[in-house]
């Protein structure tokens, strides 16, 4: 490689939305663009004409393929297969050909639909995939609730989609964890996602207040926080729980109300668009997901001065949280043992302030100049071979 600009070209479905890959994918690509002076292009699939969610430097170009792979969401099912196999047809000549014309040194796949088919495209660029999900859960079948021929599907294309991994440059996954479950291959790599959040102060811990910032969804596990926090409650009346998030909240609140859980103390907010404030004026965090491909959130937290309490599912909390130092983690959907550490935390003001300090100090190593470096390394081995 010379001293020419390293060229990279990014392949995911849209920009549009407020989602933890969109926001990781905008804060990698800007610090590229700007302390690095790689020239990026992002390929869409989805969303032409909507506006980005998040600001993207005006150093960055936007490729928009206009697929519009959404549309399947509003399909039968026999009519899905149909379109879906047009849309992909035409996804890989316009991908092919935009390749073929920006010639990257290096193409990085957000392992989407392109996956498919990425590493047969000829345009000399390295191949990377970049996961943002652990392994047990990436396209998850739900095999054990399905039918023999849903099953039978799922074994074929879990075969398939490790044959097209297989050819890529390289894998990089989030958590050393994740990197271990990938037994057939070689060249996996585990680089964290970045911090993002660069806070101006930290919280003074002087409210009463866990928050909680997840969507409304079975893996976020909402429904078991709520279980546990009609236990904690019974316990310290004199704190409140506040969530925060994206999704359908009537489920939860029918079980707020089947747990006789005091809504005066416990409220279900929808997304919030100011998160580092509702981090700033709360006292400890709490993550409930039933698995995670990193966490972000926990990292946005500690770096507003939270401690925080999670359960230690797959895969993310164990690489964010030091147990015991600035945070405490609780056996995987056990709904006791999560009010148990929130008790234990909520109790002890010491105990609260020295895992706080913890925190803003641990959660550092996961700085964008810091992960950006390890990308940048990956790049120029990558380029090596």
């Amino acid at each position: 490689m010379t001293d020419r600009t390293l060229k990279i070209v990014y392949v995911t479905p849209a920009l549009y939305m407020a989602g933890g890959v969109e926001r990781v994918l905008t804060l990698k690509a800007n610090y590229f663009a700007e302390h690095f002076g790689y020239d990026i292009t992002i390929i869409l699939t989805e969303g032409k004409g909507k506006p980005l969610f998040y600001p993207l430097s005006d150093k960055i170009k936007i490729v928009n393929l206009d697929i519009n792979f959404e549309e399947l969401w509003t399909c039968s099912f026999v009519k899905k297969v149909f379109v879906y196999l047009k849309k992909q047809r035409i996804f890989k000549k316009r991908l092919s050909e935009a390749l073929m014309t920006l010639r990257p040194d290096i193409t990085v796949s957000l392992l989407r639909r392109e996956i498919n088919f990425i590493n047969d495209i000829p345009d000399g660029s390295r191949k990377i995939g970049e996961l943002h999900i652990n392994r047990a859960n990436y396209r998850n079948f739900d095999a054990e609730e399905a039918g023999q021929l849903k099953r039978l599907f799922a074994k074929w294309w879990s075969g398939r989609l490790l044959s097209h991994i297989r050819k890529l440059d390289r894998l990089v996954v989030l958590t050393d964890k994740d990197r271990e479950s990938w037994v057939e291959l070689d060249d996996v790599v585990t680089i964290p996602d970045p911090l993002s959040l660069t806070p101006s102060s930290v919280s003074p811990l002087s409210e009463q207040r866990v928050v909680a910032v997840a969507r409304y969804s079975h893996e976020k596990g909402i429904d078991l926080l709520l279980q546990a926090w009609s236990e904690v409650e019974k316990q310290n009346s004199g704190w409140r729980l506040d969530v925060f998030g994206d999704g359908d909240r009537k489920p939860y609140e029918r079980l707020m109300a089947q747990l006789h859980i005091n809504g005066a103390h416990c409220q279900l907010h929808g997304r919030t668009n100011n998160v580092e404030h509702e981090y700033l004026k709360s006292s400890l965090f709490v993550l409930s997901s039933r698995f995670e491909g990193f966490g972000m959130v926990l990292t946005e937290a500690m770096a507003c001065g939270l401690p925080v309490v999670s359960f230690d599912c797959p895969w993310g909390p164990r690489a964010i949280i030091r147990d015991g130092e600035d945070g405490l983690l609780a056996e995987n959907g056990d709904t006791h043992a999560l009010a148990q550490q929130l008790l234990r935390m909520m109790g002890d003001d010491r105990l609260r302030s020295q895992m706080a300090a913890n925190a803003v100090k641990n959660v550092q190593r996961f700085s964008i100049a810091h992960i950006a470096v390890q990308w940048k390394a990956l790049f120029d081995d990558v380029l090596q071979k």
